[in-house]
């Protein structure tokens, strides 16, 4: 939810066309995906028309990646989008309860009527401000958070600040993750940075081919090239998503100051 293109290089036809306070939401179909766009500028979410539960950007593939090292039993998604993120989370983990905030409700009703966003009972998407919603989560009530806040023309704010971070480190469980989705790396010296470091033991990061940086953080550090290989396999049959390949783009990320108290 957040690759910069060109207005004219969104190509295809215009299938559904939404409004509200926020602006114009619309739907277009190409010849093999449809996308959904906020007044035209970003492609918000992308899915193959024949398979809508798989992502087709890079960056939202990559967002998946914890998974390869934890079966979370509660996830948290801030932003729905077209639920793309959300629906490749429902395939992955067929006993998790996955928890959706979203500030339009009318995006919401787009993502289950032409995204195939699926229904049931442990997924429940909420209307609401990811950004409050966050800080009324209970201390250790979910395992995984990702945010993937944009509207149509930038990266909401609060996902570079360091009371988002702080309220999303406090509602994951001990050996919980954070991930996150930026359209520029955070500065190595900034406020940011020092507060991921401060929050979390381990950090990685991925860089896709269209420049989003995706940044991993976990509460408890361990040995992320010990993956068990034939868990990936699983993963690839039940998501194909080229799981080894967005692996090997995965790095450690090492701070460039020491996090200290403010």
């Amino acid at each position: 939810m957040g690759t910069v293109i060109k207005r004219p290089d969104i190509k295809g036809d215009i299938v559904h066309v939404a409004s509200d306070p926020h602006g114009n939401i619309l739907v277009i179909d190409d010849r093999k995906h449809r996308i959904l766009s906020f007044d035209s500028v970003f492609e918000q979410s992308k899915i193959l028309r024949t398979a809508p539960n798989v992502p087709v950007h890079e960056y939202n593939r990559a967002m998946l990646l914890p998974i390869a090292f934890a079966s979370p039993s509660r996830v948290t998604v801030l932003g729905l989008g077209g639920g793309v993120l959300t629906h490749g989370l429902f395939t992955l983990l067929p006993d998790s309860t996955i928890e959706v905030y979203e500030l339009r409700r009318k995006v919401a009703e787009i993502a289950k009527e032409w995204f195939a966003l699926p229904e049931s009972e442990r997924l429940r998407v909420h209307i609401a401000d990811a950004r409050l919603a966050v800080d009324q989560l209970p201390v250790a009530s979910t395992d995984m958070i990702l945010t993937d806040l944009y509207s149509a023309d930038r990266m909401s704010p609060a996902q570079s600040q360091r009371q988002f971070i702080k309220a999303c480190s406090r509602a994951l469980s001990s050996t919980g993750w954070l991930v996150l989705n930026y359209h520029r790396m955070p500065e190595p010296d900034g406020n940011l940075l020092r507060e991921l470091t401060r929050q979390f033991p381990l950090l990685l990061v991925f860089k896709s081919r269209t420049n989003n940086w995706v940044i991993y953080g976990r509460k408890q550090d361990f040995d992320p090239w010990s993956l068990d290989k034939l868990r990936l396999n699983v993963l690839e049959e039940r998501l194909p998503i080229g799981w080894r390949k967005l692996i090997k783009k995965l790095s450690r990320l090492v701070p460039a100051v020491t996090p200290s108290e403010p």
